[in-house]
């Protein structure tokens, strides 16, 4: 069985984009292509997604150091958990389908890979400083001069990256049609891929309300639509007669079910965050986490 797409991206693009001319090669390439260019799209989607929190996390830890290095009050450092990014150790190279584009591609995603591990380096560096204390014989100059550093390549990293997404997705979309022409699960995959992009807008709508504060009328029209969308998903029989397939069964009820359990997250974070006008760390993280559920059910159904 092939391994089928992820195909979720984080950028807001045009599906026929380059679609034609992308388009017509795919299908000359056949399914083989196909599937080398829906392997690399899962691949560094998983390491896009990963790696974007760690560097997130890295950029929140390099402000408070400067901070504690002037002498304000840090109660706590940002925790910066060590990140391995697998997947982006399994990509060897850029599939020959991407054609033209396939040398744009290559320097963004060595931007990508070179900016994630200057960024590690730096924070490893800022780190020791802040923990020998160094930033007491130098007023915190050296907090200051990494943290610009660290803003400057992350800013890099994030570009780097939209652009490689920009440019998979039409490939991508066609491998797609390639794989999935006459797939017994098409209708399955295709309406929980729907599931999973409206739930990347849940997604992207929370994380901009985290850091600018909860806006509940469009955090309640965020929940309307995805739940919309869950209920269409859940109401779907699943009814493919071969064989081989049966044991997807239960892996798609399981993705209805971790959507599930994500509203409940969802219910319990509009509720918290109308008080307050803002979303608690405590009730985003149970949001990354139902979200990460909901993902690993959905690679195993697909897959």
């Amino acid at each position: 069985m092939v391994a089928l797409a992820l195909s979720l991206s984080a950028a807001s693009v045009s599906c026929k984009k380059g679609m034609d001319k992308i388009g017509n090669a795919v299908l000359k390439a056949g399914e083989n292509e196909s599937q080398a260019i829906i392997d690399f799209n899962n691949d560094f989607l998983d390491s896009y997604k990963t790696s974007s929190r760690h560097i997130e996390n890295i950029v929140k830890y390099a402000e408070a150091a400067v901070k504690k290095s002037k002498g304000e009050t840090v109660y706590s450092m940002p925790v910066v958990i060590g990140s391995m990014d697998y997947s982006l150790s399994k990509i060897k190279g850029i599939p020959s389908g991407f054609e033209n584009d396939k040398t744009i591609i290559e320097t963004d995603f060595n931007t990508y890979k070179a900016k994630r591990e200057s960024i590690e380096k730096k924070y490893e560096e800022l780190k020791s400083y802040i923990t020998s204390e160094d930033y007491k014989d130098d007023k915190g100059a050296k907090a200051e001069a990494l943290q610009k550093d660290i803003d400057a390549e992350a800013q890099a990293f994030f570009t780097a990256g939209e652009n490689v997404l920009t440019k998979i997705k039409p490939a991508t979309d066609t491998a797609e049609e390639v794989i999935l022409k006459d797939h017994p699960m098409k209708e399955f995959i295709l309406s929980s891929k729907t599931l999973m992009t409206s739930m990347d807008s849940v997604m992207d709508v929370l994380d901009k309300q985290y850091t600018g504060g909860f806006n509940e009328a469009e955090a309640q029209k965020k929940y309307d639509e995805f739940e919309k969308v869950v209920a269409i998903n859940t109401q779907k029989v699943f009814n493919v007669k071969e064989q081989q397939y049966a044991y997807k069964k239960t892996e798609f009820e399981n993705v209805n079910k971790k959507a599930a359990d994500f509203l409940d997250k969802y219910r319990k974070l509009i509720r918290d965050s109308k008080s307050t006008g803002r979303i608690a760390d405590s009730n985003i993280n149970e949001m990354d986490s139902a979200y990460e559920s909901v993902l690993n059910s959905y690679n195993s159904f697909v897959k």
